[in-house]
């Protein structure tokens, strides 16, 4: 007999889009010179390698989110702890909501996500970075 599933992403995701802050591509491609902004790119580094950042994109994958924002993980990173808004993008929105709650969810705050992810980023014509992975010796 099948598991019956009692909140589904739909449900997630109406949720995380009614308790966060969510920003069009357009706004963010004018934030983005703000030093007081930090653009957290969640995409999986091959869908970066493949589609190019946004420059200056902090990248954290959406399964080291809650290790790297924790202040009290030894994997926590030091850009989370810094007095800044933090703009969450994944490749069409979707991942980057729940992130962003998340991250809200944590007290990181102020954050919000990017409508449309890094799709919208492109057709707003954001500026867009190629980015290779480094090399292993």
């Amino acid at each position: 007999m099948p598991q019956t599933i009692h909140r589904g992403i739909k449900q997630m995701m109406d949720d995380a889009n009614a308790e966060i802050e969510t920003i069009s591509a357009a706004d963010a491609v004018e934030l983005l010179p703000n030093d007081d902004v930090v653009i957290v790119d969640i995409r999986d580094p091959r869908e970066i390698e493949r589609e190019g950042r946004i420059p200056g994109a902090f990248s954290c994958t959406r399964g080291m989110l809650e290790f790297w924002i924790d202040p009290a993980s030894p994997y926590a990173k030091p850009i989370f702890q810094e007095d800044k808004k933090f703009i969450f993008h994944c490749a069409g929105g979707m991942r980057s909501a729940l992130a962003a709650k998340t991250a809200q969810d944590m007290g990181l705050k102020p954050v919000a996500h990017m409508s449309g992810g890094f799709a919208a980023w492109r057709d707003a014509g954001g500026p867009i970075e190629k980015w290779e992975p480094k090399k292993r010796d």
